[in-house]
């Protein structure tokens, strides 16, 4: 098994669209990016941890890649919109990429750049990439948001 950490926005639709990609065994919502050992959801929406709402997506690589995994997520947020996601504003709703190790980063970094390149957003590209540091689990009423409050999506 291995692990992505990813930013795309509020948590909680972003761990609903990776848990339905086949070959992710697991996804968690939690805190990384920042300076504050052990966040709470309070602190983070403050904006001054430094923290991004991100998932940790554990994901088995016979089963699916990185690269089809940064696919998915470059398909369900706007990479364009610096710290903002629809209604959500702030440095805790930018969008971020946090690399494991080199290939993940060099794989990151390339798929960034095709994207830039492909024309299929008017404005570059924003997403940070950035190592991944310690990913800080998010408390249990935010696990499987959707799921516990019978929802399907996010309703914007």
């Amino acid at each position: 098994m291995e692990k992505a950490t990813l930013a795309a926005g509020c948590f909680w639709g972003v761990e609903s669209t990776f848990r339905n990609v086949p070959g992710v065994k697991d996804v968690v919502v939690g805190y990384t990016g920042g300076h504050v050992e052990d966040p709470s959801y309070e602190q983070v929406c403050r904006t001054d941890t430094g923290h991004a709402e991100a998932v940790e997506i554990t994901y088995d690589p016979n089963e699916v890649n990185f690269e089809a995994l940064l696919n998915v997520f470059w398909d369900s947020h706007n990479p364009t919109t610096l710290n903002r996601q629809g209604p959500d504003v702030g440095s805790q709703y930018r969008s971020a990429i946090f690399f494991h190790d080199s290939d993940q980063q060099v794989i990151a970094e390339e798929s960034k750049t095709k994207l830039n390149e492909s024309g299929r957003f008017a404005n570059p590209v924003v997403t940070e990439v950035s190592p991944a540091s310690q990913f800080y689990r998010a408390e249990e009423y935010h696990q499987r948001y959707f799921e516990k409050h019978g929802l399907s999506h996010c309703k914007i």
